[in-house]
């Protein structure tokens, strides 16, 4: 059995799919009686989405003094979220104002998120992750998908790989949060990239078929998918904002309503499609059924909101322990009885 863990996207809703790592990584630590043990080390191939693919880089980051341990425990990662979360999504009032009436281009300047990925994830390179993944963006000038593959970065060089941080930059750059992210491969490709949830805002469909392709013996009965979201965001937008095109606020809407039709989408035809091979258990997807208590917008990033995203995602580990065990229980045994974990061996011959 092959084992994916995919994250989407949501702004500052990462909290969410970052708590339920950090219970998941302790409780497999409890069981194994391990306090080294990691997520990386329990699962096959990572995706992620936009914040999802911030998270997926910290936990595949090598440790700077040994690169077969993983820099950042899920704990670790999802401090990314709490201790810098105020200072990514902040914006003065003047510039607040500017962007209602369309007097800048995005909400947010790039410098903090820029900074804090550049101290987390410094000089590290795509090819240098622990684990196969794919980070998801979207080239405006080419009008394409684009997949960062780590596998790609490894066995095509400089050509393909780039700097992590300029992949995360790229994979959150959402549209009218954050301006384009123009960002050069080793090689010096230039790439004007902006987030991936334009397209794949749940990357789990893109994961399952990037096993498939790469090695055909795998099928659909071989893949078990543990897919994160952040919540499907509800918020009923007035006829009358979408009716008057000059209306400046559309554009987080049209963001949001894209972000969550994506998420829900792919969420429907996984669902089919492991039904149809009789394999439904093998695609599980934990996302708070109800974003009611929290403010869902994705840089709804001040101090008592995260509180409630975090008060929210408490809630929901509460709400499916059960299932986690269950989980911590499949992945431990999977471990225990599988000779190689990786389906990528042949990119390091």
């Amino acid at each position: 059995m092959k084992r994916v863990l995919s994250i989407d996207g949501g702004g500052i809703r990462g909290i969410i799919p970052a708590m339920f790592l950090t219970a998941l990584e302790e409780k497999i630590q409890q069981a194994t009686k391990n306090p080294e043990a990691h997520i990386s080390d329990y699962f096959d191939f990572f995706a992620g989405t936009s914040t999802g693919g911030i998270l997926v880089s910290l936990l595949l980051c090598p440790d700077d003094n040994d690169p077969k341990k993983p820099k950042y425990t899920a704990k670790e990662a999802l401090n990314i979220y709490l201790e810098h979360g105020v200072s990514i999504f902040s914006a003065s009032a003047m510039r607040r104002f500017f962007s209602r009436f369309g007097l800048v281009s995005e909400l947010y300047n790039e410098s903090a998120i820029n900074q804090v990925l550049n101290d987390y994830l410094g000089e590290r390179k795509l090819s240098e992750l622990r684990k196969p993944c794919i980070i998801t963006a979207y080239n405006i000038e080419l009008r394409k998908n684009h997949l960062f593959r780590q596998q790609k970065a490894i066995s095509h060089g400089a050509q393909r790989d780039f700097l992590l941080r300029d992949v995360c930059r790229a994979t959150a750059a959402a549209p009218t949060y954050f301006s384009v992210a123009e960002i050069f491969s080793l090689s010096g490709t230039r790439y004007p990239l902006v987030d991936g949830g334009v397209f794949a805002h749940n990357p789990a469909l893109s994961a399952l078929l990037e096993v498939i392709k790469t090695f055909n013996t795998y099928k659909i009965h071989d893949i078990w998918i543990l897919s994160l979201g952040t919540g499907i965001s509800k918020i009923s937008y007035n006829y009358e904002d979408f009716k008057k095109k000059w209306a400046i606020s559309i554009g987080p809407a049209l963001v949001d309503i894209m972000g969550s039709s994506s998420a829900e989408s792919i969420d429907y035809y996984l669902k089919q499609l492991f039904r149809s091979v009789g394999k439904s258990n093998n695609y599980i997807r934990i996302e708070p059924g109800n974003l009611a208590s929290i403010n869902p917008s994705m840089d709804a990033a001040s101090p008592h909101n995260i509180q409630k995203i975090v008060a929210l995602t408490d809630r929901l580990i509460s709400d499916n322990e059960n299932q986690l065990n269950q989980i911590v229980d499949d992945l431990i045994h999977d471990k225990k009885n599988s000779r190689e974990r990786s389906v990528w061996n042949f990119l390091k011959n």
